[in-house]
């Protein structure tokens, strides 16, 4: 006889399981019963711990999420730093695209915006890049004046609108262009 799962270990099954029917039937496909049956357990175990399909989704992305982590040790250049970070959102990329493949769902018929949903999926994470460019600042190769809020965030929004354009992380020569054709010239001390 099969051994009852319980607390965490239930828990990471179940989110493994809505993971497994998000990417092979997309949020309108994904049922709790379904999630339930793959996972070898009923719908009230579920829905004793989320409200709902939306927020076991969010649960189960947020898992996905966390298994890439973005944060990026001292390798002594910003540029090295930036290249790293990029890649380890291209290890998440499959996590984002299926999130904001929610735009696309009932998910935002209840008058959920985007901005919701990406604060949703970041909650109590830490920005990543924050150390990155105050390393970069210490070393001299950014100047902090010229990492304005719009600066800071313009490679992840560079990077989330890809991933959202073409449900794909953007090739690594793209992600290269740009660091060094973008990114550097703008932070770099006059």
């Amino acid at each position: 006889m099969k051994e009852r799962r319980r607390g965490a270990e239930l828990e990471a099954a179940i989110l493994d399981a809505a993971w497994r029917e998000l990417s092979e039937r997309g949020y309108g496909g994904l049922t709790m019963e379904a999630v339930a049956e793959r996972c070898g357990t009923s719908r009230p175990v579920l829905a004793r711990r989320w409200q709902g399909k939306a927020p076991l989704v969010l649960a189960a992305i947020r898992r996905q999420m966390a298994r890439h982590p973005l944060t990026v040790p001292d390798r002594g250049t910003l540029r090295t730093e930036l290249l790293e970070f990029l890649d380890k959102a291209s290890d998440r990329a499959t996590a984002i695209a299926a999130a904001f493949s929610l735009f696309a769902s009932e998910y935002f018929s209840d008058g959920v915006a985007p901005k919701d949903l990406r604060a949703a999926l970041t909650e109590g994470e830490t920005d990543s890049l924050t150390p990155v460019f105050e390393r970069a600042i210490d070393r001299g190769e950014a100047d902090p004046a010229r990492l304005v809020p719009p600066v800071r965030s313009l490679l992840n929004d560079l990077f989330r609108h890809h991933a959202i354009m073409n449900f794909a992380p953007p090739p690594r020569s793209l992600r290269t262009e740009w660091v060094d054709a973008i990114f550097l010239p703008l932070v770099k001390p006059r």
